[in-house]
């Protein structure tokens, strides 16, 4: 295998070649105005809050942009194309799909594009799942709903036996659609295709609710899920209203980074608190959560309270269980506030009413919305166009309005957080106005960045 040019100008600490399966030597037949150059290179600037760029916090990088090439690897009439998705469910995936298979039909004008059944579990024979050709009039209203038409699951598969059916079932590109348990999962199966030097592409498309993902500043069906989660957020700022020292929680998807939770209440500024895993807290004393709750209730009358499933681990007890994916089985922080809260009321004779809401299967369920749509569909085009000129081993991302071609291994195995000490957060802490950190501020927390604003309703 090759690599084109994109390594990076700034850095040796990361490469950003990506890698392909040889020469390209079949005319695209597309008709197609702009093609990208093999030698053609986009240089953007990376954040500390979009990848791993080291300690000023912004580095350049050439990265290979996405786009259809007028030479191809892959000859069309001969190639087959199959797809999978796994892990959880997420808005948008069916559009992913769909734009998947109606490129590489009609653009391309591929042999066939096969649907693996649930998950990566689809390829292991003892399973027993079946395949499902997907054709145009198949998918062609299946963005209309939401979950995957393909089903999925969670689990470790052998990378050996996956490479085996595909050699059996002789597909050429293999698109994975998942987070980041399925990119890795991807980046061992490529390994698998390169050690047994075959030629077959893996072209992953991150997925991932919690907006996580290395690289990849906003993953399909975060919108979606920000606009669904806003609405439970307004119902929870009616009912606090509705009763004499109202409490309104809402708990939100988010195991080890709280971007839901951050950007719902940005869009909404009902919140006034917002916990996530990235920023610690204490429950008692005069910095904890309680005083500073108590202080607002008492100052306005009510309260919402936006929670991150995965905040405030620290406070109870780990857990020896694991899921799956392998992932820590998280600790129920809501229970534990709740109850707390009640302890805290009661202590003081005072009456109070909370009311709880959890959406998470709600919002990872929902078709995705206009926004998530036609980015979907970019992310689906890009996609074929990258695996059909023989890019391998590589994920569609867009970084800063350029649809961009990222190597597996950045991507892989490290999730993107909060970072609390970034305007970002400080805007967040602004529209809630609770205070910058409910305990001492660490040391080597801003000057000046502990000021208390209250913009909130």
């Amino acid at each position: 295998m090759g690599e084109s040019r994109t390594d990076t100008t700034a850095s040796e600490d990361i490469s950003t070649a990506i890698l392909d399966l040889g020469p390209t030597k079949v005319h695209s037949r597309m008709d197609c105005a702009l093609f990208i150059k093999n030698d053609q290179h986009v240089q953007l600037f990376v954040t500390n809050e979009e990848g791993e760029t080291g300690s000023n916090g912004m580095k350049t990088y050439d990265f290979e942009p996405a786009g259809p090439r007028e030479k191809l690897y892959f000859d069309p009439p001969k190639t087959k194309c199959a797809i999978v998705t796994c892990g959880g469910l997420c808005p948008g995936i069916n559009d992913v799909i769909r734009a998947v298979v109606m490129t590489a039909h009609h653009s391309y004008g591929v042999a066939s594009t096969l649907g693996i059944r649930y998950g990566l579990q689809g390829f292991i024979p003892s399973y027993g799942h079946d395949l499902v050709e997907l054709t145009p009039d198949k998918v062609a209203s299946i963005h209309e709903f939401g979950g995957t038409i393909l089903s999925s699951s969670r689990g470790p598969q052998s990378p050996e036996e996956i490479v085996d059916a595909m050699e059996r079932m002789n597909v050429s590109i293999l698109f994975l659609i998942g987070g980041d348990g399925t990119m890795q999962a991807s980046l061992k199966i490529q390994e698998e295709v390169a050690k047994r030097g075959l030629k077959l592409g893996v072209i992953g498309i991150p997925k991932t609710i919690d907006n996580d993902i290395n690289f990849v500043p906003r993953s399909f069906g975060f919108d979606t899920a920000v606009e669904k989660a806003t609405e439970s957020i307004r119902c929870a700022h009616t009912e606090a209203l509705g009763a004499p020292n109202g409490i309104g929680m809402v708990k939100l998807m988010g195991r080890e980074s709280g971007f839901i939770a951050a950007q719902a209440t940005l869009a909404l500024k009902d919140v006034n608190f917002v916990l996530v895993p990235e920023d610690p807290f204490e429950i008692h004393g005069p910095n904890g959560f309680l005083q500073a709750l108590d202080e607002r209730i008492r100052r306005r009358g009510h309260a919402v309270v936006v929670v991150a499933e995965g905040a405030g681990q620290d406070l109870l007890a780990a857990s020896s269980e694991t899921d799956a994916s392998g992932n820590p089985v998280l600790r129920d922080i809501c229970g534990l506030l709740r109850r707390e809260i009640d302890k805290f009321f009661k202590s003081k004779e005072r009456d109070y009413t909370l009311k709880f809401i959890d959406p998470s299967y709600i919002i990872r369920s929902v078709p995705a919305n206009a926004n998530d749509r036609v980015y979907c569909g970019f992310l689906g085009q890009n996609a074929v166009h990258a695996a059909m000129a023989g890019k391998t081993g590589m994920v569609v991302s867009k970084l800063h309005g350029h649809y961009i071609h990222l190597p597996l291994s950045l991507v892989a195995g490290k999730r993107k957080r909060i970072n609390i000490v970034s305007n970002y957060w400080q805007a967040v802490l602004q529209s809630t106005g609770q205070p910058v950190h409910m305990k001492t501020p660490p040391e080597d927390y801003p000057p000046g960045a502990t000021c208390k604003l209250d913009q909130s309703s």
